[in-house]
Formats: C-alpha cells, sequence, structure tokens
C-alpha cells in the first residue's frame, strides 16, 4: 500500500537514533505526512493504514527499533 502514497515512505536510517529527532526527519522529508506516533515498543494500536501516518517504534530510551514507514 505504501507504494500507492506520495513521497518518501520509509526511513531505515532512522533505526538507532532519538524518536524525536526521527519524526521531525519524516515531516521534513516527507510534506504530506501530517501524524507522526512516536509510540514505545509494545503499544497496541489500530491496523487502518494512512498515507499520511508514520509510526515511530521506540524502546524505553526512546530510540528508534524499527524502520519507520507510512502507514
Amino acid at each position: 500500500m505504501a507504494s500507492e502514497c506520495e513521497g518518501k515512505s520509509s526511513w531505515p536510517e532512522l533505526v538507532g537514533v532519538q524518536g524525536e529527532v526521527a519524526a521531525e526527519t519524516i515531516k521534513r522529508e516527507n510534506p504530506h505526512i501530517t501524524t507522526v506516533d512516536i509510540l514505545l515498543e509494545g503499544t497496541i494500536v489500530t491496523q487502518d493504514f494512512y498515507c499520511t501516518r508514520v509510526r515511530v517504534w521506540v524502546d524505553e530510551n526512546g530510540i528508534v527499533i524499527s524502520v519507520p514507514t507510512i502507514g
């Protein structure tokens, strides 16, 4: 589904950085993104898909643990 969305759709280079830094980078690199959720690993979320959203999964130290992608 990400292929249907406009702009950059994944950010593998952000794994290992602070979640807040990742969120700002994502917003800067794809202006179509309106929501960047920073979520603690294990948080329960809905399975719906939005081209305007990226979920950034972080550990207890706020470090990105998986590749942020549109969805």
